[in-house]
């Protein structure tokens, strides 16, 4: 039986965000609950005797979201384990620091365990995009968060070619990953691990956050480098069936004993040994 169950946040005090509740309702939640972080999980994951317990719960959030996942994992199914957000930038020398910068703060702003990195090909422009995100950070209005966590997570890397920040990027596998380049083909069609692309200047990391329509529940934590996003296939289940007639019984029987007895595994090799003897004729 279908049981969508939402949670969302309230509003710091009281309250809720109405246009939140309404996304969630035209998406066609069953019920909406106004409770958000670990205490959400805990409301889907039992029930707490005001609904029945979900089989799979799905959403982002904080490093205590993401502990309470992993504790819950086998009660319920999850999505994916999602960390503190990440954004890997190419920027050649054609790209424009200030944009550079900017991108790079409006995803350090989200949590002070955020991880970011740049990879420029030039010390010259490098330093530009290094003297820019100083300068934003001055004026920027969640500085506390955003300069902590460029303090301790930001790398900005100077590579030889467009080979090597490739090779550095699949390395590092960012949940997000921009390419604020002029040869945007040349990286598109060789990088192989990141979460979601965002390909040129036009397309900026906070599209996918807020609006764009892709799936924004992303691998991170160097996941991507074997998973992927939350997509539909997540909520659909493959199950699979055998069956037999007697002569192909016998016949996989024969196999089958032979490969027990060499695992020594006596039990499983007489299940087979009674249909080999009883469909022999």
């Amino acid at each position: 039986m279908k049981n969508v169950i939402a949670c969302t946040p309230p509003v710091k005090g009281e309250g809720y965000y109405p246009a939140t509740i309404n996304a969630i309702h035209k998406a066609g939640a069953d019920r909406i609950f106004i409770v958000g972080g670990v205490q959400a999980f805990a409301l889907m994951a039992f029930g707490m005797g005001v609904v029945p317990p979900v089989d799979i719960l799905c959403g982002a959030g904080n490093k205590y979201v993401a502990e309470a996942k992993r504790q819950l994992f086998g009660r319920c199914g999850i999505d994916l384990l999602a960390g503190p957000t990440e954004i890997g930038i190419i920027a050649d020398d054609a790209s424009d620091p200030e944009i550079v910068a900017c991108d790079l703060l409006g995803q350090a702003e989200h949590d002070p365990n955020s991880g970011q990195i740049i990879i420029c090909f030039s010390e010259e422009h490098a330093l530009k995009v290094l003297q820019e995100i100083e300068r934003q950070l001055e004026v920027l209005p969640t500085r506390k968060i955003a300069e902590q966590s460029w303090k301790n997570y930001g790398q900005l890397i100077v590579a030889e070619s467009k080979d090597e920040a490739i090779t550095i990027m699949d390395e590092w596998a960012p949940e997000h990953l921009e390419l604020l380049v002029e040869d945007l083909d040349y990286f598109f069609e060789r990088l192989k691990n990141y979460g979601s692309l965002f390909i040129g200047e036009e397309t900026t990391v906070a599209y996918g956050d807020k609006s764009i329509g892709t799936n924004h529940i992303l691998p991170t934590g160097r996941a991507a480098r074997y998973t992927r996003k939350v997509w539909v296939g997540k909520f659909l289940k493959t199950v699979t069936y055998q069956k037999m007639t007697k002569e192909a019984s016998r016949i996989v029987g024969e196999v089958t004993a032979r490969q027990c007895r060499i695992e020594r595994m006596e039990a499983h090799a007489l299940t087979a040994d009674i249909r080999v003897k009883r469909y022999t004729k």
